[in-house]
């Protein structure tokens, strides 16, 4: 049996791709051990393959990346491992660096245009670092894949290496019914949105999201999960005195998660056209709306709007103006026609993007590594 060292540098918790890769390697018969970060919140995990989580004396900035790569390193070194999975560019270079030392197979998933994210392009001199990391490694690799066709592209225009596509698609809902006694103390008549996810950071949305709240009509907002402006939200939402619409919750496990979405009525994706990065996003939490069958209100983002366009799963906007997002929110829920017309057309949708299918194409890599 193969065993497979997992790096990634989150707490693991909430990591649907890295969870869902895990457990399809895992039904490949492949040994997995996953290495990420242990926080002072994390929540408690509870897997079926071993998990490391470090503790790291620092919590952000270049501190936190020197001293998670270090220790990375090491933990590398003196495990027993034939392959090495390396997920995002913040622990490519230890998971290279052992692969040349000890002539280990290095596979590289890369979760997003990592040096195009809007915490590095309004940091040159930090973005230039990883950059330089990126340049030297990204031509060397011989197995690697992304989450959709843009960045692939981009990926292998820049660095002449094939690149493929494992899409982050939400498995399959198994239990689709409405915990009803649940939707009733949530949200009782009135309509709720949800905006979800593990990133929820400066220009995705979520600052509009909450003030666009003062003008939508008989509805809530929950914001669930995690990210950097957390507690501006809570004090917008103070601010703006929306304590009784708009509901903020820290991370919570996925299946928890699940039973909010469920009750929702209308998904929220609202990243700025602020980097490349956001631009050709796919987040992960758009499949989940899709699965929970509620439709989606999104941001005119390349990627993302291409999908709900074509599969008339909800509706795109160009404006975050909050009293114009209001609007269309109140639109959405008051033409009952066209959210009929949706809600028909994700039955259709979530049959068809489902993990399971991705499944697949991750066999198909992983049974042919270089």
């Amino acid at each position: 049996m193969q065993k497979i060292l997992i790096s990634v540098t989150n707490d693991l918790v909430t990591d649907q791709r890295v969870k869902k890769s895990c457990e399809a390697l895992l039904k490949l018969n492949f040994e997995i051990i996953l290495i990420g970060r242990l926080l002072p919140n994390s929540l408690p995990l509870k897997r079926d393959y071993k998990t490391i989580r470090m503790k790291i004396l620092f919590k952000k900035s270049f501190l936190f990346y020197a001293e998670y790569n270090i220790r990375l390193f090491f933990k590398l070194l003196f495990l027993k491992k034939d392959i090495l999975l390396s997920n995002d560019l913040d622990t490519l270079l230890p998971n290279y660096l052992i692969s040349k030392l000890q002539s280990k197979k290095l596979v590289y998933d890369s979760h997003e245009l990592f040096t195009e994210v809007i915490e590095l392009t309004s940091r040159p001199k930090i973005r230039n670092f990883w950059l330089h990391i990126e340049k030297y490694i990204f031509p060397k690799l011989k197995n690697v894949y992304t989450v959709n066709l843009k960045i692939a592209k981009i990926y292998t225009e820049k660095y002449k290496v094939p690149v493929k596509i494992i899409r982050n698609i939400a498995p399959k809902l198994q239990n689709k019914n409405i915990n009803t006694k649940f939707s009733q103390k949530i949200k009782g008549n009135k309509k709720m949105l949800i905006l979800q996810g593990s990133g929820i950071n400066v220009d995705r949305g979520a600052e509009e999201a909450v003030a666009m709240m003062q003008y939508v009509d008989n509805s809530i907002l929950y914001i669930i999960g995690s990210g950097d402006v957390f507690d501006k939200l809570k004090a917008l939402r103070t601010n703006y005195k929306l304590n009784d619409t708009v509901f903020i919750k820290d991370k919570i496990t996925y299946n928890e998660l699940l039973e909010y979405t469920k009750i929702a009525d209308l998904g929220l994706s609202l990243d700025k056209n602020t980097s490349l990065n956001y631009e050709y996003s796919l987040p992960n939490k758009v499949f989940d709306y899709i699965q929970c069958q509620i439709p989606i209100l999104t941001s005119n983002r390349e990627i993302i709007a291409n999908l709900v366009s074509k599969n008339n799963i909800g509706y795109v906007t160009d404006t975050h103006n909050p009293k114009k997002l209001a609007e269309i929110v109140n639109t959405i829920f008051a033409n009952q026609e066209q959210y009929n017309i949706y809600k028909e057309n994700l039955k259709i949708a979530s049959k068809k993007y489902t993990w399971e299918s991705e499944v697949e194409k991750l066999k198909e890599i992983y049974l042919n590594l270089k």
